[in-house]
């Protein structure tokens, strides 16, 4: 049978990128997708982990979410938070994403700070399927995500000889 990756084959390299390398697919695989998986900790310490649709604004991605849902409540008391983000995966060629471990804040919409934010959502489609006026943006907090650290995957590194696993950290030292 002819092997279609056959740098996949054997160990793992373990070259780590130049950070504006990593910091760049990063950028990519974020601008590239819109659904990432959220997990907050329920006051019981178990996980919750919530499908969300974001956006995002460099290294930040950011989501709209009402006070109420048990996402929300759970940041209110503990702000830790991890969101999973990946491509379709076809094969192990194709592997790609990343997992955001940070600590999340919630605006209300009339905070100036998430209007930074709000020009970057483009709630206009939802608006139009809704059936909802184009001149009355969306009341709704906005939760941004600020990582620490992300842990990116993606296995077409291995063809140039870096790992398929990059950490990257807010504080590189």
């Amino acid at each position: 049978m002819p092997l279609t990756n056959p740098w996949l084959v054997g160990p793992a390299p373990d070259r780590q990128l130049p950070r504006e390398e990593l910091e760049d697919r990063i950028l990519n695989l974020l601008s590239t997708q819109n659904m990432a998986v959220v997990a907050t900790i329920n006051a019981d310490g178990s996980p919750s982990a919530t499908p969300v649709r974001y956006f995002s604004l460099g290294l930040e991605i950011f989501y709209s979410s009402w006070n109420e849902s048990r996402k929300s409540r759970n940041l209110v008391r503990d702000p830790r938070i991890s969101a999973a983000v990946f491509a379709p995966l076809v094969g192990q060629a194709s592997s790609r994403g990343a997992q955001l471990f940070g600590t999340a804040r919630t605006l209300e919409r009339n905070d100036p700070v998430a209007d930074r934010y709000w020009e970057a959502f483009r709630w206009q489609s939802d608006h139009v399927e809704r059936g909802r006026p184009l001149d009355a943006p969306p009341t709704d907090p906005i939760t941004i995500v600020t990582p620490t650290r992300i842990l990116y995957t993606e296995h077409w590194l291995r063809r140039s000889g870096y790992a398929p696993r990059q950490t990257w950290r807010a504080d590189p030292g």
